[in-house]
């Protein structure tokens, strides 16, 4: 509980006087049978009608703060459950800010969706209903047990037959509910997942005709949820009757019993109506708590998926930075034995024992077959992983000496994936320098070739783009994505495959820009087409997590044999073509 009290604290007013103007609702409601008794029995039995209006004032001033209680705290108890929730899906997301790629990988994405929607909701629930009713079932079951006692010892034993059963049929509940529920989250988990993948690649669904297969596929993902909820619920579509049978047996019993009494002359009758109302309180305080803990079985199984996320031990972080103030001022790079894997109990390295020194202001190309390492490779530098073996040194210091914020400030990277957001270019490109001027932004797209096709647009650089950047090529979306990482204007700049939508002429053009405009930048490109690096300063050829060689374009053509087969391949199909 102690590490929830930093959402607890700011709201304590409202944890505090929830459950308090509760307890005011509830004294009311144990205090308004027996007004009504004493009406009854000595009002309308009797014509005494100054004492009806006596009792019905005193009851419509009960009845004004049952309202008070009851509206205040309800207030309370939605103040402090929202601030509550919104604070811990803050914290929850901001966690999964900080984590690393390798963290990320270990949670989908509609995993960590439902996380932040679905499972706080829960918790938020579980606190709502804990503070309107963890002292007002208590406090009425305590209270109107202690009256049914007063009024009528001998008939309040009809309580010992069905509490025993009342409580063993809630034992039941909460024994069956806690795994049904778990499993019933997890199983959301795999819907989300499934929605958020169709709906980010329905263009490629629609081209491949796969509609009917990814109807299909959501139809399994959604009926196995069906089911897991039905049989989380089963128990209580069981459960529920069965103690809906007691506590209707229960008021027939007293009624019976009353009656009979009544009858005796040894009860009043409205006496007899203030008991079934105590009795009916009773019962419905321990059906109250039923729920209390049928909600918390669900958002304990929600809080511990939270609680996964947060505790969660981010395995890159600068808390052990050695040069916390320290900027990359100048770009040279060097990899030192660095050995790298994804997995870290996988025997199979992704790069193995690579080192290679990149000078500042360099411009190296990166070439070689898919799944030789290139972009692990570039992905180390900047951090999104960590080595298992080695270290990387940018300006003399290793990387890990760096505070993450200084270090991937010096770094501009445009991925192979090109991701834009929706809102203006304007605002896609400041994300680079949001404090960036007009004109720094026009340059930076003019360095990118972009900003031609941009001015074309319906409303220039406000020109509104899409989820994904959906409206704009894909050539135009990588164009953007460089023209973004320029304006921070980095000592580093990595392109990792970034202008495979590009024709050649722009490619050629866009070069040309970044090496006559940023020479002191050190540019690594990652490239397929052999003329995208031919004419860079050194070229380092990569093959199954290794470096095979590294020089310019006319002493790998002379001596190494696989970057030869690269570009004799690229040339027969150019013939051909």
């Amino acid at each position: 509980m102690k590490r929830y009290s930093k959402y607890i604290i700011p709201y304590l007013p409202y944890f505090i006087f929830g459950p308090l103007l509760m307890i005011v609702e509830v004294l009311g409601e144990i205090i308004m049978p027996k007004l009504m008794a004493g009406m009854i029995d000595f009002g309308v039995a009797q014509r005494n009608y100054g004492y009806i209006l006596r009792q019905g004032g005193l009851m419509a001033l009960v009845a004004v703060f049952m309202l008070i209680g009851g509206v205040g705290g309800a207030y309370f108890a939605a103040r402090a459950c929202v601030g509550f929730s919104s604070d811990m899906r803050k914290d929850t997301f901001d966690k999964i800010q900080t984590m690393s790629f390798a963290d990320l990988d270990r949670f989908s994405t509609g995993s960590l969706i439902t996380r932040l929607t679905n499972d706080v909701t829960q918790v938020q629930n579980l606190i709502n209903m804990m503070l309107r009713m963890m002292l007002r079932a208590p406090g009425m079951l305590i209270g109107a047990l202690i009256m049914a006692v007063i009024m009528n010892a001998e008939l309040a034993m009809v309580l010992l037959v069905v509490l025993p059963i009342l409580v063993i049929l809630i034992i039941i509940v909460l024994r069956t509910s806690f795994p049904r529920f778990r499993a019933m989250q997890d199983k959301l988990d795999r819907l989300n997942s499934n929605v958020q993948e169709v709906l980010t690649s329905i263009r490629v669904i629609k081209s491949f005709v796969r509609e009917e297969y990814e109807e299909k596929r959501f139809e399994n993902s959604n009926n196995d949820l069906m089911d897991n909820t039905l049989r989380a619920l089963r128990v209580m579509i069981i459960v529920m009757p069965l103690m809906s049978i007691m506590v209707n047996s229960t008021i027939l019993a007293v009624v019976w019993f009353g009656g009979r009494q009544i009858m005796a002359g040894s009860m009043l009758i409205g006496d007899l109506t203030a008991f079934i109302t105590y009795i009916t309180q009773i019962l419905s305080s321990l059906m109250m708590v039923s729920f209390i803990f049928l909600q918390a079985s669900r958002a304990v199984a929600s809080l511990g998926r939270i609680r996964e996320v947060l505790d969660t031990k981010v395995d890159i972080n600068d808390d052990n930075a050695g040069c916390r103030d320290k900027t990359v001022t100048a770009g040279t790079i060097e990899f030192k034995n660095v050995t790298f894997r994804y997995y870290k109990n996988s025997e199979e390295a992704v790069l193995n024992n690579v080192s290679l020194r990149i000078p500042a202001g360099a411009d190296v190309g990166i070439i070689g077959s898919t799944g030789s390492g290139k972009t692990t490779l570039v992905s180390l530098i900047p951090r999104l992983y960590d080595t298992d073996e080695g270290s990387i040194l940018v300006d003399g210091v290793d990387v890990r000496d760096y505070s993450l914020k200084n270090l991937r400030d010096g770094i501009g990277m445009v991925l192979q994936k090109n991701v834009l957001f929706s809102g203006s270019i304007k605002e896609n490109l400041l994300w680079g320098d949001e404090e960036a001027t007009d004109e720094s932004v026009r340059e930076a797209a003019v360095y990118a070739m972009a900003d031609q096709f941009i001015n074309e647009k319906k409303n220039g650089y406000d020109y509104k783009l899409e989820q994904s950047g959906n409206n704009v090529s894909g050539g135009q979306k990588q164009r953007l994505c460089i023209a973004r990482a320029l304006l921070k204007k980095p000592k580093v700049l990595i392109l990792d495959d970034s202008t495979s939508a590009v024709d050649t002429a722009t490619e050629a053009r866009i070069r040309e820009y970044l090496k006559s405009n940023l020479p002191d930048t050190t540019k690594i490109v990652i490239a397929q087409r052999i003329s995208s690096v031919k004419d860079l300063d050194m070229i380092v050829v990569m093959d199954d997590g290794s470096i095979v060689d590294t020089g310019t374009h006319k002493e790998l053509l002379d001596r190494c044999e696989e970057y030869k087969e690269i570009y004799y391949s690229q040339m027969d199909k150019e013939e051909t073509a």
